[in-house]
């Protein structure tokens, strides 16, 4: 399983794993694809550096990647004091109300208060500076083309940019911008992801940007056979992120027995689009807790940064009590798949061999 994006970036295999969790990212990198890690959960600069330093030192001298949050545009941006008094009050006591009957409890006093400041530009902004001191290879974007100056500045440290597209006009512009890497983001995907799905959308974007421009497919993938159908529809490799949450090595992040049954129980049909995790349209896992967001008495969610503030806490509660009817995760419809826990490394070799008896079976069709 090779392609010219191997060459680019000193991998074995085209496989882009997009994580929060360290541990995995080093994991995937370690056996051939790359890791990348997502920043957003890093309110503190100082943490992301060793997190980072931690990456330097575990990863074998292989290449990883970062994600960051960065809208293109600079937003008239306050402190978070002065977003937080932009939060309607009966958004306030909407999630409140809803958390009590949901029968989810408080954190112990002085845990989970803050946001997730990673959503804001600036702090974005100060990501790109921290990783850049480090040595990745990639900066992917998950909200499409950073400000320009964000790509100069990546480019000037030999660093190259991925950015997410939900349609061949963004995928276009991306390109103008100078972004390297497009990633067609399917709408099977989980997090942020568009209208398309990823049969249609990847060879749209693959046909609109030219040979000239890599573009990962995305959304769905958790299996060599569904990486052999994205390259077959003209991706030089595959954009993946849900299969990884069903990991030995992401435990070290997010681990309880109700997380766990939450996921492996579900099938393909149980997560739902929508904005009331960051303000975007998101996938997420279907459970009570987005049920509640879809009555008729709940409010509308607010706009980016506003609405992840006023949830930050609230998934915190809900995460840390193990309900697995309640818990709230961004995952993709491949969660249908994700019925174990396994290490990174065995879901890598099933990736890959399962690639090559995909192409082996095509193969034999052409005798």
């Amino acid at each position: 399983m090779r392609s010219p994006l191997c060459d680019a970036f000193g991998i074995d295999h085209p496989i882009f794993a997009f994580t929060p969790s360290e541990h995995v990212a080093a994991a995937v990198s370690r056996a051939g694809g790359l890791g990348v890690l997502g920043c957003v959960r890093f309110n503190d600069t100082d943490e992301l550096e060793r997190t980072l330093g931690w990456l330097d030192d575990n990863t074998d001298g292989k290449p990883y990647g970062v994600d960051v949050v960065m809208p293109m545009k600079v937003p008239t941006e306050g402190t978070s004091v002065d977003l937080q008094a932009m939060i309607p009050p009966e958004h306030l006591s909407f999630v409140e109300r809803t958390l009590q009957q949901l029968g989810v409890p408080p954190l112990p006093e002085g845990e989970g208060r803050a946001g997730v400041l990673g959503w804001l530009h600036s702090v974005a902004r100060s990501h790109v500076d921290v990783a850049l001191a480090h040595r990745p290879v990639l900066i992917a974007n998950a909200l499409g083309s950073p400000p320009l100056d964000v790509i100069e500045k990546a480019h000037e440290h030999g660093v190259k940019v991925a950015a997410l597209a939900g349609a061949a006009k963004h995928a276009l512009s991306h390109v103008a911008n100078g972004v390297d890497v497009i990633v067609a983001q399917g709408y099977e995907a989980g997090g942020h992801t568009g209208e398309i799905a990823s049969m249609v959308l990847t060879p749209e974007i693959v046909d609109a940007v030219g040979p000239d421009v890599p573009v990962l497919g995305a959304g769905g993938i958790g299996s060599g056979r569904q990486i052999a159908a994205s390259m077959a529809l003209g991706a030089q490799g595959v954009w993946t992120g849900s299969i990884w949450l069903g990991t030995e090595e992401y435990q070290n992040l997010q681990s309880n027995e109700g997380w766990t049954e939450a996921f492996t129980r579900a099938t393909s049909s149980d997560t739902v689009r929508t904005r009331i995790y960051t303000g975007k349209p998101a996938r997420l896992l279907k459970t009570r807790w987005t049920e509640a967001w879809a009555a008729d008495d709940a409010p509308e969610p607010l706009p980016m940064p506003l609405q992840n503030l006023l949830v930050a806490e609230a998934h915190n509660r809900i995460n840390a009590s193990g309900d697995p009817d309640v818990i709230s995760m961004p995952i993709g419809q491949i969660v249908g798949r994700m019925n174990e826990v396994r290490p990174v490394a065995e879901v890598m070799a099933d990736l890959v061999s399962g690639f090559a008896d995909a192409v082996a079976r095509l193969d034999k069709l052409r005798a």
